[in-house]
């Protein structure tokens, strides 16, 4: 299972032929793709009206996940050893990376921020 960030969905549904789109059309096929919650409200949120329907309908076959007391808690104890490492990172990407580890799934994006919290050793990144 990979979760796959906005930053690639984003990529993947303006140029259908790029590596990112390919990729992920191969993660599909193969049914390796997970969302986050968060990941899947950034893209409708983002999408247009003639867009969504089909993107909810794209969305609603794949497994979403929810944050838990646990992701919480995670996030917590990263904010310390991120501040111990000169490091900063978003609510956003860090709930969407915890709750990629909550399920002990690599995340895939295109953000530099997920690497950095890779090199910090918070996350796992898929490379395409």
């Amino acid at each position: 299972m990979i979760f796959v960030d906005t930053s690639v969905w984003v990529e993947a549904l303006r140029s259908g032929e790029s590596a990112a789109a390919l990729h992920l059309a191969v993660l599909l096929d193969s049914g390796d793709v997970a969302l986050s919650a968060p990941v899947r409200i950034e893209i409708l949120a983002g999408s247009s009206s003639r867009d969504s329907v089909r993107l909810r309908r794209v969305l609603s076959a794949l497994p979403v996940f929810f944050p838990t007391e646990q992701t919480w808690l995670r996030i917590d104890d990263w904010l310390e050893r991120a501040r111990a490492s000169g490091e900063r990172f978003g609510f956003a990407d860090l709930l969407i990376a915890a709750i990629a580890a909550d399920q002990h799934a690599p995340i895939w994006s295109l953000d530099g921020d997920f690497a950095r919290m890779a090199r910090v050793g918070l996350v796992e990144v898929h490379l395409a």
